[in-house]
């Protein structure tokens, strides 16, 4: 079945039909099971330049796309069924049958061409995986084409997952992960499988002498072979690492961990005005003859990576081309946006050591003025 990915447009001709006026495509988007469409969502008309007929509709489908992320992994798509009648001197001829569709919030590059659909198993660009010491690495699959995930520890393995395929829309991506719902505490992980939490100096002792679900590679089998996503695992000390989850080009939630030092910082925006503050011909001195009407401030994060290998770099590319972030914090999951306008590529011949540095904003006042 065709994807639709779209973020890049998705054209439907009809090809070069012999005295062709016009075609009309009826268009059907939804969710569930596939094939139950309900009621039809646009009626299209396009008329016929040299024989020709051509419909983009991704911007159409785009709209019913709403991505959130609570700290729950799960993207669901929208199918998009069409059919056309195609009008030849005006008269209507054989209305064709359902084509079927399904879409992805995700986008191809220029030199992918008209129509990409990143049609592959694992649902993103890397197969190095960098991740926070004893942190689950959480990767998207596509159901239609990936049969089982694999996870081992110097080729052994250590946790399997095996993946079914389904026509309903909820299930046409399933994220894959060794922890429990994607947890990074162990804390977390014990209140998330309905346990009681109780820290100890013992337990405190225990988490930093040993890794849990410790794992080094992840196979993916897929019907058209196996694909190998080796895992490095970073430890640090110093600094508080954060986790930034992000929609990338296949329309799918991923991770990617900053290591090193972070910076934050305050802006603030008030809006004022002059106040009269005289009574009976006198005034205060302790008065504000300038008064703030409102303040409201937005606070930024400057980021560090640590050292990555150069394979992250369509990694970091995807990030900055992502619509929609979030960052986690104190176990809180809050959106941000990415506010470093430009990128550096860099190399491992070039740069030796490869670290970036990004500027993120959370997309939210400081102060609540939700209403």
């Amino acid at each position: 079945m065709s994807k639709i990915n779209v973020r890049s447009p998705y054209y439907i001709t009809t090809g070069t039909v012999t005295n062709l006026t016009s075609t009309q495509l009826e268009l059907y988007i939804y969710q569930g099971t596939q094939t139950v469409r309900g009621t039809r969502i646009y009626l299209l008309n396009s008329f016929a330049v040299d024989n020709v007929c051509t419909f983009e509709i991704a911007e159409l489908v785009r709209d019913y796309f709403t991505n959130v992320f609570d700290g729950d992994y799960s993207t669901d798509i929208w199918w998009v069924d069409y059919r056309t009648t195609q009008f030849v001197q005006g008269a209507a001829q054989t209305t064709s049958g359902y084509t079927l569709l399904k879409a992805f919030f995700g986008y191809g590059l220029f030199e992918d061409g008209a129509n990409p659909t990143n049609n592959q198993a694992v649902l993103q660009s890397n197969t190095k995986i960098v991740k926070l010491d004893d942190a689950p690495a959480v990767i998207a699959v596509d159901t239609s084409l990936a049969t089982q995930v694999t996870y081992q520890l110097n080729g052994q393995q250590v946790y399997t997952k095996a993946i079914s395929t389904s026509t309903n829309s909820n299930a046409q991506i399933e994220y894959v992960t060794s922890g429990i719902n994607g947890s990074d505490e162990f804390e977390d992980r014990v209140i998330q499988d309905n346990g009681t939490f109780e820290g100890s100096d013992c337990l405190t002792a225990f988490e930093g002498e040993y890794t849990l679900f410790d794992f080094d590679t992840i196979l993916v089998d897929s019907s058209t072979g196996v694909t190998k996503l080796t895992v490095t695992n970073e430890s640090e000390c110093k600094f508080t690492p954060y986790k930034i989850t992000f929609i990338n080009k296949y329309g799918t939630l991923q991770d990617i961990w900053f290591f090193k030092r972070t910076n934050e910082t305050l802006t603030t925006k008030t809006e004022k005005f002059k106040k009269n503050i005289i009574s009976a011909a006198s005034y205060s001195i302790s008065n504000h003859q300038d008064k703030t009407l409102t303040k409201n401030g937005k606070e930024k994060l400057t980021l560090n990576t640590g050292y990555y290998p150069e394979a992250y770099n369509e990694v970091f590319k995807e990030m900055q081309l992502s619509e929609d972030c979030w960052i986690e914090i104190d176990s809180k999951t809050l959106p941000i946006q990415v506010t470093s306008s430009s990128f550096a590529y860099k190399t491992q011949l070039n740069d030796k050591i490869i670290n970036y540095t990004i500027e993120i904003e959370f997309a939210f006042d400081t102060i609540n003025n939700i209403r």
